[in-house]
């Protein structure tokens, strides 16, 4: 098998979610090794990371991301195709580490004081791992002084704020407020997003972006790069 073909077996595995060879695709005929195995094998071939994630495991998640948005893929699918590429990229870290790939930076996220709602988090987390950001999920009902503490300390690039609730999006708000009373506001981008959440909120708050959904939060910060 040359490089082209397995980049495209790569591609086609992580659009059909199946992360190691004993995982059942969209199509069952679909058998032989999977996302992580395929990894392993492109890099024993000398194939490069940058390659790896850009024409394999990017543009097969950018094929999911269009199936989830046509409903033609649901959320277990997606998920199935963003665990395998997120585990792929902890195969790959390493070499990140070494090489001189740009780091796309770190983003933290938080579903926001009095929300536990975590599956809209846990899907940006994943999706966001799986495109080369580091990611570091604070948790669900993280109280406002623990975020502003968080950028204070680790200095994350950007921040993602969750809520699913009417009543506590407004914390949202609270936390921007907190990291100007800090004086963090702008060594920080802030990401808002959740089933109540809205583009005309997330202006009134003073947050940087209003992501709809995990693709559209990969989406915003990937034009932060450009």
């Amino acid at each position: 098998m040359n490089k082209e073909e397995l980049i495209a077996l790569l591609k086609e595995n992580v659009i059909q979610g199946r992360k190691t060879r004993n995982d059942e695709g969209i199509d069952e005929d679909l058998t032989g090794p999977g996302v992580l195995e395929l990894t392993q094998t492109a890099l024993d071939a000398n194939i490069s990371p940058k390659e790896i994630i850009s024409d394999g495991l990017t543009a097969g998640m950018e094929i999911v991301g269009e199936k989830f948005n046509t409903k033609e893929y649901f959320v277990p699918d997606m998920l199935a195709s963003a665990e395998a590429v997120s585990d792929a990229m902890d195969i790959l870290k390493p070499l990140l580490e070494k090489s001189d790939l740009s780091k796309k930076g770190l983003f933290a996220i938080a579903t926001v004081k009095g929300d536990i709602h975590d599956i809209g988090k846990n899907i940006v987390s994943i999706l966001l791992k799986g495109a080369g950001y580091e990611v570091v999920d604070l948790g669900i009902d993280v109280p406002t002084d623990d975020v502003v503490e968080y950028v204070r300390t680790k200095k994350p690039d950007y921040l993602g704020l969750s809520a699913l609730l009417t009543t506590t999006m407004l914390v949202m708000g609270d936390v921007v407020e907190a990291l100007k009373a800090a004086g963090l506001r702008d060594s920080v981008k802030v990401l808002v997003g959740g089933a109540a959440v809205s583009e005309e909120f997330s202006q009134k708050i003073g947050a940087d972006a209003y992501c709809l959904d995990g693709f559209d939060a990969v989406r915003v910060l990937d034009g932060y790069q450009s």
